[in-house]
């Protein structure tokens, strides 16, 4: 059997193939109001008060590769609304652009579908699946369709400019001829520095850089007293608290008071 073009219902070159991408048996169609806000439609004005549906199609996404004279392969995709029981065509929608079908904003089951005859003329439908399920399928099978028809690559859609791929530079840091590299490691530090930061000392002949350091350790216990010793400090901090101690062996030594009932009766 020959394949024919969807949209315009003439024959394809025998080396074309055709897919079928989506298919929902059974989706409502609707006709909607006239657009009155720029923020979207909305389902609720099809639906009531009184229903605009006027059909109950049947839907499918068909991808048809069309082999060039030049030996390329063409892809498209069109979005068919088709009699459930005869199969016949009702309308037909190329989707050559994200705008063709759009989501309304009061639901996740409905969109409005941009159809087009073979004449050229456009119209807009409302389109209603009966499951959300079937309604994410169908929006996940367009997506899949983008990405595979690059519509964001495409110059005349404004809203999806082309991006340009910034040039990476790169830097040669490799030796040129005659270039050489010289590595110190005799750990001789600068004129004007020391080791760990310090300024320099008497020995070169200049000042101290405005301050002088501590004398070492050993020079310091030579010329510094001895420090007081813990019996010492205690003693000047309490020097009316001192008292001379009880000759060994005496009554109060042993613990006893020579009071009124010092002694045993």
């Amino acid at each position: 059997m020959a394949l024919v073009d969807p949209t315009t219902s003439r024959p394809l070159p025998p080396d074309s193939i055709q897919r079928i991408l989506f298919l929902s048996p059974r989706v409502h169609i609707y006709n909607p109001p006239p657009l009155t806000s720029t923020s979207g439609h909305l389902a609720s004005t099809w639906t009531g008060p009184v229903s605009r549906q006027i059909f109950t199609a049947r839907l499918r996404i068909l991808e048809t590769a069309v082999s060039t004279s030049s030996g390329a392969e063409k892809l498209k995709a069109d979005i068919l609304l088709e009699d459930p029981s005869s199969g016949e065509l009702f309308a037909a929608a190329p989707y050559t652009a994200a705008a063709v079908v759009e989501q309304v904003v009061d639901s996740s089951r409905f969109f409005a579908i941009r159809v087009q005859d073979p004449a050229g003329r456009k119209a807009v439908l409302g389109l209603g699946f009966e499951e959300r399920s079937e309604a994410f399928d169908f929006s996940v099978a367009l997506q899949e369709v983008r990405k595979t028809l690059d519509f964001d690559k495409v110059p005349g859609d404004p809203r999806r400019p082309v991006k340009k791929e910034q040039k990476k530079v790169e830097r040669d840091f490799s030796l040129k001829d005659g270039e050489t590299i010289t590595v110190n490691l005799s750990g001789k530090v600068g004129k004007g520095r020391r080791a760990g930061g310090l300024s320099p000392s008497s020995n070169e002949g200049g000042p101290a850089g405005g301050f002088s350091l501590p004398p070492p350790p050993g020079a310091q216990q030579a010329w510094l007293p001895p420090p007081p010793s813990a019996q010492d400090v205690k003693a000047k901090k309490r020097p009316n608290q001192t008292r001379e101690a009880p000759a060994p062996g005496s009554i109060e030594d042993m613990g006893f008071d020579d009071g009124e009932f010092g002694e045993f009766q």
